[in-house]
Parts: structure tokens; C-alpha cells; sequence
């Protein structure tokens, strides 16, 4: 696969990736773009219009929402006490939801829509909707409100 490296490869449905990456899932919506070294495994459902970054380690059967942006380094997993031998709980991101750069999600949570993860943080249970959460563990840090009037002072 040498041949590919650094190069946008067009999926179907209109979504690209930048290879390398492995890629085992055909369930990509339109206009997604998926990152250099980033894994998108088995059955993975994801969503239109979503920007993953590279680095991404998205595990078997996690369910993507739209217009989801999930930072570079970030992992999803399905597996809260390994190896469970496929017993699998896949994580659930719904639409506009924001995970920051290098954050954990841990098998079975549920990220609400227009939810928001700090960078760096480790999910271990569902976030509500219209919420920024942050830190290990990840915890209530403001509303979504406050996120984006700190943002749009900060420009």
C-alpha cells in the first residue's frame, strides 16, 4: 500500500480518506473524511458530513452520527472488560457531537447530540445532550451555551 501514501482516496457515497488507513466498514455517509492511520473497523456506522482526524481508532460496530468531529488521536471502543470474546458495546456518538483530540470513550457510553469532549478526556459513562465534559474520568465542565460564547469571545 505504499503506493498510496498521502493520497485521498475517493468511498463510495462521496466520502474520501487519506491513506494509510484501514478501513473495514462500507456504511460511510456522503461528504465524510476520514484521516491518514486512522482504523474504522467492522461494521462501523458513520454518518454524512463527519471530519475524523488522523489517528483515529474507531472499533467493530461503533454507530456514528452526522456531522460528528472526533480529533486526531481519539479512540472508541467496544470492549469494556476484555477480551470478551465479541461480547461487544459499541460506543454511540449521535449528530454534532465534538471529541477532542487524544479522548477515550469506553465500550457502551452514549455521547447525546451537540455534545462536546475536551481533549484528553476519558468518557466512561453517557453524556447529555448540549453538555462540554472533560477529564479522567470526563465530568460536567459548562453547557454548550457557555462553550460557545468562551469560543466566540476567544476569536
Amino acid at each position: 500500500m505504499s503506493d498510496l501514501n498521502g493520497q485521498k482516496v475517493g468511498l463510495p457515497n462521496g466520502a474520501t480518506a487519506w491513506q494509510p488507513c484501514m478501513i473495514a466498514s462500507d456504511s460511510i455517509g456522503s461528504g465524510t473524511n476520514i484521516g491518514a492511520l486512522s482504523h474504522i473497523g467492522r461494521n462501523v456506522t458513520i454518518g454524512a458530513r463527519c471530519k475524523i482526524q488522523g489517528s483515529v481508532y474507531i472499533a467493530d460496530e461503533c454507530v456514528i452520527g452526522d456531522e460528528v468531529f472526533i480529533g486526531p488521536n481519539a479512540t472508541l471502543t467496544n470492549d469494556r472488560h476484555p477480551p470478551s470474546g465479541g461480547n461487544w458495546s459499541p460506543v454511540v456518538v449521535e449528530d454534532k457531537v465534538v471529541i477532542g483530540a487524544n479522548s477515550t470513550v469506553v465500550a457502551g457510553v452514549r455521547l447525546n447530540t451537540g455534545c462536546v469532549i475536551a481533549a484528553g478526556s476519558v468518557v466512561t459513562k453517557d453524556v447529555p445532550s448540549g453538555e462540554v465534559w472533560a477529564g479522567n474520568p470526563a465530568k460536567f465542565l459548562m453547557t454548550l451555551e457557555q462553550y460557545k460564547s468562551r469560543r466566540e469571545s476567544s476569536e
